[in-house]
């Protein structure tokens, strides 16, 4: 363990390696001093062919004899997947039985309907639910009606009143006739008389938009496009603006065409590949912007939604490290940037803040009404309506929401911080839970609707009454708390029982009515990572089945383009809270959950600190005997499972087990071609290898460039989808191979890869597929740590 803690302080860029790997293999395998806890598969793991091949960067030479696999057209790679589904098959063979228990139990958790509360816009209700015996959901709509007030509406909905409902859009059709659905955006027309979304049905991430009459049910065939991304449409509901992708799938051209019409005209081409384009409408839907953004700076363009055929404007001139989002509110525009105020640098730190200025003097740039978030706070977001806007706060590390009433004098020529403008802060009645905003169409609406989301409780919706400062419980997901005691089971399954309204008074009081099951806890602890900064790691389990020091445990990480690890309860989690196990959720530097600072001390030359962080957290389960030492799992996909790949690198004899899904694993030789998709984007991120100090900045903790010779490593079951058009199945087949070809040869026997032949980079299977996928991942979990 010494050796493993030095290198862990001082890694080393390449993994020692002996002349033979594979007699060293197999010679350290007669010598491997573990013994199965379970049964061997009956036939030998496929090996794949050699092929030399070298890379040179910066003087150094790599070798990489499956870099083959990434022509995944190579006949013999598509051999060696089916044949690896095969050894994964074989493997998991005397799971089955188990999948099935696992799965089931999932499932009985489940609703038997779900359906989400409608949303009032102009005169419709809109809402989407999952019919019975289901797995996609449907997006419904009906007339409000009677002008007696929406709440009044709503409750005759979800009473059953007689309005007509239309079905605008059936995902299970779609998944019926291809067998695969991912509809990537939904935009109904301001008139309400049209719906254009955009479908993946091989799981490319290929989008074509459709565009269908809601008043006839009919396609339009005429305003189809492919290579879609994103949708808005003009003031007028007659035109339709839309993005375009690359061959690299980069979006990078803004097209506009008019309902009806087989014209499809240029608006905008963005031609540097460091930059996406992208395309939304301010919220009173007087102006589409058009956003060129990098990972980390924006440039942003006007068009005139009434004229949607003029000329665009620029905000202002590209500036590296400059962010800009735009909302227009009775003429002033509000800009969310982070662009340094010449009258405040003195008081800048960096962080986003608020400017409003008239829309006369937008290009000047010379914003003198000056919002700061205040001290130990930043604005992530706002939004805004015709008497409020909202703001999306990080404080102290919390997020928070607020309104302000509008308008606000833009004739005062001072800056101003959020208290200064009387702020009512949302309260929010669960501890340890994330607030999200909901769609929120209606400019006019003075409610604003958030789901918070918690690991132990299912998700909830709130209406914020912004006018009479009131909150609603408006709905709770449906799911099954299941403890030990069947009579202190607890459903969640009737939106109505769980409403309630709070006025001011009684904001500090937390609601009765919200079931909370007292069966889990959640707990949020600061880890202190490598260089003393405290990392948040949230702990969960059964209070009932905790055993401290003797507990199953499993630990989740992303940590990277500034995104939340998603926390929320589900039911695939509270099965295994149920089963014994202790599960935690490592927000390491690198994802979001404080301001923009905690992304850059885990991203480019300081991307190291995220692996640092998530061993931290790792140790920290063990040590204050949450889990039991050699009972801890890992869980990740995409970019989480650098972290893991990493951290396996690093301490090999930390985890029982790893699953690592869609995994970005072999980070320099995919950010060296930057022919390959989000590659040239991806250097903001993670560096680029092309550059010396980059480079050996990611071979420190490239997870494919480490692999320890020789070494035992932990069972891992590895899936990837051969559609994938975000991380390359060949990432997962070649970090097989090559932990195969290095590592000690009995353990990994237990190393196992699945390959999905159809579906994409995300998990699109439908509620009761995504029960029959997890059951499998925690079967292949309970096999290997000796639980089946």
């Amino acid at each position: 363990m010494a050796s493993l803690i030095s290198l862990l302080k001082s890694p080393k860029l390449f993994p020692l390696r002996f002349t033979s790997p594979t007699i060293t293999a197999l010679l350290f395998s007669t010598l491997c001093p573990k013994n199965p806890i379970f049964s061997s598969p009956t036939i030998d793991p496929p090996i794949p062919k050699k092929v030399p091949f070298n890379v040179t960067a910066h003087g150094i030479t790599l070798s990489d004899p499956y870099h083959w696999m990434s022509n995944i057209n190579d006949p013999d790679f598509i051999d060696d997947l089916e044949k690896e589904n095969l050894y994964a098959q074989d493997f998991m063979a005397d799971t089955e039985g188990k999948q099935r228990e696992m799965e089931m139990d999932m499932i009985k958790r489940l609703p038997v309907r779900v359906c989400t509360p409608p949303e009032k816009w102009g005169d419709w209700l809109y809402y989407q639910y999952i019919p019975e015996g289901k797995d996609y959901p449907v997006l419904c709509r009906r007339l409000s009606g009677d002008g007696r007030g929406w709440m009044r509406s709503v409750m005759n909905f979800l009473s059953g009143g007689t309005r007509r409902e239309e079905i605008l859009l059936d995902w299970n059709e779609i998944a019926g006739k291809y067998g695969y659905v991912h509809v990537g955006t939904c935009r109904i027309s301001p008139d309400h008389k049209f719906l254009a979304y955009s479908l993946d049905t091989t799981g490319s991430e290929k989008f074509t938009m459709n565009v269908k009459s809601l008043s006839y049910g009919t396609e339009v065939p005429e305003c189809g496009a492919d290579r879609v991304v994103s949708i808005v449409w003009a003031q007028s509901s007659s035109a339709l603006f839309y993005t375009t992708c690359d061959e690299n799938q980069r979006p990078y051209r803004v097209m506009c065409t008019k309902v009806g019409s087989q014209a499809h005209t240029v608006i905008f081409t963005e031609d540097d590949p460091n930059y996406c384009v992208d395309i939304s409408c301010t919220k009173d839907c007087k102006f589409i912007t058009v956003n060129s953004n990098s990972r980390t700076s924006s440039e942003v363009y006007l068009i005139d939604a009434a004229y949607p055929m003029n000329d665009l404007q620029r905000v202002h001139k590209r500036i590296p490290g400059v962010h800009y989002f735009l909302e227009h509110h009775h003429g002033s525009f509000y800009v969310l940037t982070n662009y340094p105020p010449s009258e405040a640098e003195q008081l800048w730190d960096g962080k986003s803040y608020l400017a409003i200025c008239r829309a006369e003097e937008l290009h000047h740039a010379n914003w003198q009404n000056i919002i700061l978030p205040g001290e130990g706070a930043s604005i992530e977001n706002i939004d805004i309506f015709e008497q409020h806007l909202v703001l999306s706060v990080c404080k102290n590390g919390s997020s928070l929401m607020c309104s302000i009433r509008l308008p606000i004098d833009i004739n005062c020529k001072r800056m101003l911080e959020i208290e200064d403008l009387s702020p009512w802060f949302f309260p929010v009645p669960l501890e340890s839970c994330q607030i999200a905003s909901c769609s929120n169409h209606d400019f006019l609406s003075s409610i604003y609707r958030v789901v918070l989301t918690s690991p132990v409780v299912p998700d909830i919706i709130m209406d914020y009454d912004m006018k009479n400062k009131r909150y609603t419980v408006v709905h709770q997901e449906g799911i099954m708390i299941i403890s030990s005691d069947p009579q202190s089971s607890s459903p969640y399954l009737d939106p109505v029982n769980v409403k309630a309204d709070h006025s001011p008074d009684k904001l500090d009081q937390k609601p009765e009515e919200i079931p909370i099951p007292t069966a889990y806890a959640c707990e949020v602890h600061e880890v202190a990572s490598h260089d003393g900064v405290k990392i948040p790691l949230t702990v969960i389990y059964s209070r009932s089945k905790l055993k401290k020091g003797n507990c199953p445990g499993l630990i989740r990480v992303y940590g990277a383009y500034g995104e939340l690890l998603e926390k929320s309860c589900s039911v695939e989690q509270l099965s295994l809270l149920d089963s014994g196990w202790v599960i935690g959720y490592a927000d390491v530097r690198g994802g979001g959950g404080g301001d923009s600072s905690w992304h850059k001390q885990g991203s480019g030359l300081h991307k190291i600190n995220s692996v640092y962080d998530f061993v931290a957290c790792c140790k920290y389960m063990v040590d204050e005997d949450y889990v039991q030492k050699d009972k801890l799992a890992a869980v990740g996909s995409s970019a989480g499972c650098l972290l893991i790949g990493a951290a396996i690198n690093m301490y090999p004899d930390m985890f029982s087990a790893a699953v690592l899904k869609s995994p970005f694993l072999d980070i320099c030789n995919t950010l060296m071609d930057t022919s390959l998709p989000l590659s040239i984007m991806d250097h903001e991120e993670f560096g680029n290898p092309l550059v010396e100090p980059d480079f050996k900045s990611i071979m420190k903790y490239s997870p494919y460039d480490n692999i320890a010779s020789g070494l035992c490593y932990p069972p891992m079951l590895v899936k990837a989808s051969f559609n994938d058009s975000r991380v390359g199945i060949w990432e997962a087949a070649k970090w097989v191979a090559k932990v195969r070809d290095s590592t000690c040869t009995k353990c990994s026997s237990a190393l196992i890869l699945k390959t999905e032949m159809t579906g994409g980079h995300f998990d699109e299977g439908g509620r009761y597929g995504h029960c029959k996928d997890v059951s499998y991942d925690y079967a292949f979990l309970m096999k290997v740590m000796g639980y089946l």
